[in-house]
């Protein structure tokens, strides 16, 4: 790794921490708004390691695995560097909201540009100052909307690279997850880097599972990059999911699940029911085919169309 760092203005040399604030754009108050990005080098040389959450500003809990860990000091490596930047998107993060003012989702904003929408923009901010530093990443996100989303780590299992960094995470699921079109994942494998996905939760809610998982595997992660030794072992090893398909609401009604996120289900086997609040409708839901529940929308009011169960299959 360089003995200098350059992120914007600021130069961080070997063995230094550093917060660095990003200018991105104003608010119509006047306001600067900055995104934080927190940088620590080890002495000794190493990989450079991104840990960054709140692309989505309402997907709270990746926010609080990094805070957690910049608190303990577990984010301090022994090599390398983690540069982590706990929240992205700063604008959704103030207005409880997944996308920026503009409407405009960030991660199908990349490689961004300065000419673009405010979402182009902070992509291209992420991507000119932080992202030629990075070699590894993990790219922390929750389910959208209602939608609780089982631990998993999302990467392509055909890119030796990445399959073996998601195995080192040993999240309880992985999927071999499509490449989208202008992602910062699609981006950063287009360019030979690694940036795994970890989606857990539901967002604007905290839940201790996906944020301990996130703990453990981030820990494990930097194990495995030789940048830390303390971690706690996985209990067993991760299923991965070749294949993924969603049950959705065959009409609209209030929505009732029988399984939760996590559970095994057989094709066929009832798994929920659909009903209307007068007693007239009863409409049994069934799985479509066997795998396992990855994602489970939790609103109790549903619309003909929804996705309610996203099952893995292996």
């Amino acid at each position: 790794m360089p003995d200098v760092i350059t992120i914007g203005s600021y130069q961080i040399n070997k063995g230094e921490q550093v917060k660095i604030e990003l200018d991105v754009a104003r608010l119509p108050s006047n306001t600067l708004i900055n995104i934080p990005v927190h940088v620590y080098r080890a002495v000794e040389d190493g990989p450079v390691l991104l840990l960054m959450a709140g692309m989505h500003g309402d997907e709270i809990n990746g926010i609080e695995i990094i805070r957690r860990m910049i608190a303990s000091k577990a984010i301090v490596p022994k090599k390398g560097t983690v540069i982590t930047i706990p929240v992205l998107n700063i604008f959704g993060f103030l207005n409880y909201a997944r996308e920026v003012p503009d409407g405009k989702d960030v991660n199908r904003s990349f490689p961004g540009s300065t000419r673009g929408s405010l979402a182009s923009r902070i992509a291209h901010l992420f991507m000119k100052e932080v992202f030629p530093h990075v070699d590894y990443g993990i790219d922390f996100h929750t389910g959208g909307g209602s939608r609780y989303n089982y631990p998993q780590l999302r990467c392509k299992v055909d890119i030796p690279e990445q399959f073996e960094l998601a195995k080192a995470f040993c999240a309880p699921f992985i999927i071999n997850a499509k490449l989208r079109d202008k992602s910062l994942r699609k981006e950063a494998t287009q360019r030979g880097k690694s940036i795994i996905v970890y989606e857990a939760g539901e967002s604007m809610r905290m839940d201790e599972l996906a944020i301990n998982e996130g703990l453990d595997g981030t820990a494990r992660v930097m194990h495995y990059l030789g940048m830390r030794d303390e971690f706690t072992k996985a209990l067993s090893e991760p299923l991965i999911f070749q294949n993924s398909t969603w049950v959705r609401s065959p009409r609209s009604g209030m929505f009732q699940s029988y399984n939760q996120p996590g559970d095994e289900v057989k094709k066929n086997q009832l798994i929920g029911m659909i009903t209307d609040p007068f007693g007239a409708v009863k409409l049994k839901l069934k799985a479509t085919k066997s795998g396992y529940i990855i994602g489970l929308n939790y609103a109790p009011i549903v619309s003909q169309g929804d996705a309610l169960f996203h099952i893995g299959m292996l």
